[in-house]
């Protein structure tokens, strides 16, 4: 690459940040840290009745919390700012005008009303009214009047729109790295508004001339912009500046059925869409974050949505990520969210976590369940979580995997007490005696004693090991049985037996 890299995301403030968006915004990231460029984050804010507070904020919120915040934006080395595009808006209207110069756009006069009049009428005859050189000169257009009436009509204060004027019967030959080379007709394609009457530039012209003022040398986004770029590159031709080159990437699916991801999905099958929740009057739409994700699982599962390396490899640390993404083994088909492996990713990094952390994200918990954080030691809460997390996929689901640590069942799971026979009472008194002997009482040392005393009195494992489980826990779960005991301690040990006896008597 002759020039420097330089790529952007650009999102708009107008709600949360989808997770779709956020995967465009990583796959920039990495291409910039690939190739040694640059990643940098420009706010499109033209469209300010589509502006939401605190959007923006979100928007850096996440990015650092994904671990993927670009080097420039705004605030921030803001070497070709400003990085908001509402405080850009000087800029643009020069650039309309350079266009009206050059004979690459024109002045539109259309009301509102004369448009939806005439687009009413070609539904009546079967057609479909598209704005463009088959019929700009029967419009009310600075095409068809002269130059002084429609400097007349702008000084008086006519409300106006510029459109792009759009080359006649020319076959565009363009290239995505994508998707390889695509062919766009021009007759097809309508003459777009690029300055609006408010005195705002619309989406199209602001991106291009900021790509250009900014430096921009790929422009990587989602499938939805594809049909923009022929306009893009035509804008570019207008104004004789070199193109970027452009990526657009695939759509992320529907776990189920067709078409785009969306927030509905979300809601319906219990997984988020956004990396961070999302309150509004209407109530909270849950976040990865707060659900329990970890950052580097969002990133690992999201770069693994339309791209691969090209081997069997499924983790990924943003390091190797970096290094090995290729815009050339991004996929043309959309992808399809697995909320499965979803969590996959984020079972394996929980398992990565040391336990000291996880246990001080458990024990907010743990308090909240119990209302007593004395009962909570961190030596003992380590250990738990060490027992327990192979079992789990966020730290939220510690709770029900070791709540009897904490509280002694109160009931019986109904199928398992079927193991407690008419000899179990007996059995278990026996073990009860056999505990309260133990003096080292660790889980090694109480295993040998217990299997011994099965051994010499020739006691069938299955009619102890299953009633002992079932009266510590209160069914037949959980991890070795005398790791249990011994984080219960003897005390609590043989008081949960006395109870059990009681209560499971037949």
């Amino acid at each position: 690459m002759s020039k420097q890299v330089r790529v952007r995301f650009a999102p708009s403030p107008t709600g949360p940040l989808h997770i779709g968006g956020v995967r465009t915004a990583l796959f920039n990231y990495l291409f910039a840290k690939k190739n040694n460029g640059v990643f940098y984050l420009r706010i499109e804010d033209t469209d300010q009745n589509r502006f939401v507070t605190g959007s923006e904020e979100y928007i850096f919120e996440a990015l650092e919390w994904l671990g993927i915040s670009p080097s420039e934006t705004v605030g921030k080395n803001e070497k070709f700012g400003p990085y908001r595009q509402s405080e850009r808006k000087h800029l643009y209207k020069q650039y309309a005008e350079q266009l009206i110069n050059s004979g690459w756009a024109y002045y539109a006069f259309d009301t509102t009303e004369s448009l939806d009049a005439i687009r009413k009428q070609h539904e009546i005859e079967g057609k479909t009214f598209i704005y463009n050189w088959h019929n700009r000169e029967k419009l009310d257009t600075s095409l068809v009047i002269s130059e002084e009436k429609t400097n007349e009509r702008i000084t008086a204060g006519a409300d106006y729109v510029i459109r792009f004027k759009t080359p006649v019967n020319e076959t565009l030959q363009l290239h995505d790295i994508i998707r390889g080379d695509i062919k766009f007709e021009t007759n097809l394609l309508d003459d777009k508004v690029l300055f609006k009457s408010d005195g705002m530039p619309t989406y199209h012209l602001a991106n291009v001339v900021d790509d250009h003022l900014m430096e921009t040398s790929h422009v990587i986004r989602g499938e939805e912009w594809l049909p923009s770029m022929p306009l893009h590159s035509l804008l570019y031709k207008a104004f004789g500046w070199e193109a970027p080159e452009f990526a657009h990437l695939p759509l992320i699916l529907k776990p189920i059925g067709n078409g785009k991801l969306s927030k509905r999905d979300g809601d319906k099958m219990g997984f988020p869409v956004f990396p961070l929740e999302w309150k509004t009057e209407e109530g909270i739409s849950s976040g990865y974050k707060e659900k329990g994700f970890f950052p580097d699982a969002v990133v690992n599962f999201l770069a693994l949505l339309g791209w691969n390396d090209g081997t069997e490899q499924e983790i990924f640390t943003l390091d190797e990520l970096c290094e090995k993404f290729d815009l050339n083994r991004v996929h043309k088909a959309g992808a399809k969210f697995d909320p499965e492996k979803n969590k996959w990713f984020n079972h394996h990094y929980l398992q990565e976590q040391n336990n000291e952390s996880l246990a001080e994200s458990y024990a907010p918990i743990v308090i909240n369940k119990v209302g007593d954080s004395s009962i909570i030691g961190i030596t003992k809460l380590v250990k738990i979580v060490s027992l327990i997390k192979e079992r789990a996929n966020f730290v939220s689901e510690f709770w029900e995997l070791s709540d009897y640590f904490f509280i002694a069942p109160t009931s019986y799971d109904e199928k398992a007490s079927k193991n407690w026979k008419e000899e179990t009472p007996n059995l278990m008194q026996q073990l009860i005696s056999v505990l309260e002997n133990s003096g080292d009482f660790t889980s090694i040392n109480i295993e040998i004693i217990v299997k011994d005393w099965l051994v010499k009195n020739e006691i069938g494992m299955g009619k102890v090991m299953q009633p002992f489980r079932l009266s510590l826990v209160g069914a037949l779960k959980g991890p070795h049985l005398f790791d249990i005991v011994e984080l219960l301690g003897k005390e609590e040990t043989i008081k949960r037996l006395e109870k059990a006896i009681t209560s499971l008597q037949r």
